[in-house]
């Protein structure tokens, strides 16, 4: 019996995963597919009076306003470049405890490429990043290592409410507007 027949049979084999992968530097960082709503190439942004650094502004998308941020920014302190293969990449943020998944826009570098493989092929790598805990286990390849960045993790309570106030705040309230 061939192997591949054997491993049919079992039932034990684990489903692969879509990865979406994009660089900061020269470092490898991989999203899970199924977090990616859509992909879109780098648009005009709105900036945020007296957000963090690394909350690169807002956008309207189909009727909604979706914030963004720059994952190399958030990462090292350092914007991500500006090429063609920088994307404006809109994600289902849903944080632990949220009832409903929000769209928020990551700008990465050069996502244009993706991985199918097992998740259990990420491993913990051994440290306790506190400071960034949405940068999760490491998968070891033939061009190095690729790190797994989990979206639910990647906003703070306080950027979050900055971000995605609860509730949303009314347009017509704001400025006394009927």
């Amino acid at each position: 019996m061939s192997e591949l027949v054997v491993k049919r049979g079992t039932g034990t084999t684990a489903k692969q995963a879509l990865f979406l992968v994009f660089r900061i530097g020269e470092e490898r960082y991989a999203l899970q597919a199924i977090e990616v709503a859509e992909v879109l190439p780098c648009l005009p942004l709105k900036p945020i009076a007296h957000a963090p650094h690394w909350v690169a502004g807002v956008f309207a998308y189909r009727g909604a306003v979706v914030p963004v941020i720059d994952v190399a920014a958030l990462t090292f302190g350092q914007p991500a470049q500006a090429r063609t293969s920088t994307r404006l990449v809109l994600v289902n943020y849903q944080p632990e405890g949220a009832e409903v998944a929000q769209r928020l826009g990551l700008i990465l570098e050069q996502a244009t490429d993706t991985l199918r493989c097992h998740p259990a092929d990420f491993k913990p790598y051994g440290l306790d990043n506190r400071q960034a805990p949405y940068l999760g286990p490491v998968r070891e390849d033939a061009q190095g290592l690729l790190q797994w960045v989990r979206v639910a993790d990647l906003l703070d309570a306080s950027v979050r409410a900055l971000l995605f106030p609860t509730p949303a705040r009314d347009v017509a309230s704001l400025g006394g507007m009927p």
